[in-house]
């Protein structure tokens, strides 16, 4: 089991550290879009909306595209990842309402980890306390699996404020 921390210092940038460490960035490139960029390991990926709708985001190196979600009739959302030829599937889904969480599971519904967001009243940004699991730790690029994941949580959020509005 780890911990991880995602702190937000404006609202349009987060970092993700473990053990006080950073290992990565998501930085969006304005209010209201989901155009991202995922830094990690040294590499910069971009997060897209694909297609009229934009409703499948889409995380690419150049036009190569290693992972894709998007939110099912449900709430729930669902990741495709592509990583060295291989092809994963993930759920991330939101659950309770007074102790919110998000949670990632596998195909076979094995929870791999939990993200609790806090509301920082002082400077309006969130920050994410993630534990995952020991399962977790041993996917391929697990760190883009986990930023991209701050990606979904933030999307569900504004999703479900779209929603009520």
């Amino acid at each position: 089991m780890s911990e991880y921390y995602a702190k937000s210092s404006n609202s349009l940038s987060f970092e993700v550290t473990k053990d006080d460490q950073l290992i990565g960035k998501l930085t969006y490139r304005s209010w209201f879009t989901f155009n991202a960029e995922l830094e990690t390991l040294g590499h910069t990926f971009q997060i897209e909306p694909k297609g009229f709708w934009g409703t499948t985001i889409e995380l690419k190196d150049q036009e190569r595209v290693f992972l894709k979600f998007r939110m099912n009739w449900n709430g729930e959302i669902v990741i495709q990842t592509y990583f060295d030829g291989l092809k994963e599937g993930y759920l991330f889904k939101h659950r309770g309402i007074f102790k919110e969480a998000f949670v990632l599971t596998d195909q076979q519904g094995v929870e791999l980890f939990v993200m609790k967001p806090h509301m920082k009243w002082s400077s309006m940004n969130y920050e994410y306390q993630i534990t995952t699991t020991d399962h977790f730790e041993t996917i391929l690029n697990k760190e883009i699996v986990l930023i991209n994941a701050l990606h979904c949580a933030n999307y569900y959020m504004s999703m479900m404020v779209a929603a009520i509005v």
